[in-house]
């Protein structure tokens, strides 16, 4: 049982790790990658869409389909098709570690979510 709980635990940690350097990919702090709603919102900033996308995650269902349109055009800011961003949403152990620790490279421009806040 305890070697199942560590196994789970460095599984997390790894893909927290994942998306954290997603994230510094981008442009954006990694640490944003572990904090709750605000991580959703910076990956609307690196999908380049809009913020009130937000408020569609907190809609049962409907925050489903969002998080894979999400997903869908992340690894399009990245140079993936939309087959990579289904990946990331269903299979994002193996996906979210090759994006990030890949060789992708971040095609937007790298604005910080301050800078997209005051435009």
């Amino acid at each position: 049982m305890l070697v199942v709980l560590i196994l789970y635990l460095a599984i997390i940690v790894f893909l927290i790790a994942s998306v954290w350097k997603v994230f510094e990919k981008a442009g954006q702090p990694g640490w944003a990658a572990i904090v709750p709603i605000y991580n959703i919102y910076i990956m609307t900033v690196i999908a380049k869409k809009p913020a009130w996308w937000l408020v569609m995650f907190l809609i049962p269902i409907v925050s489903l389909v969002f998080a894979i349109l999400l997903f869908i055009e992340i690894a399009k800011q990245f140079g993936k098709d939309a087959g990579f961003g289904i990946g990331l949403a269903f299979l994002g152990i193996i996906f979210w570690p090759m994006l990030g620790f890949g060789s992708a490279q971040y095609q937007g421009n790298t604005a910080s979510s301050d800078e997209l806040l005051d435009a």
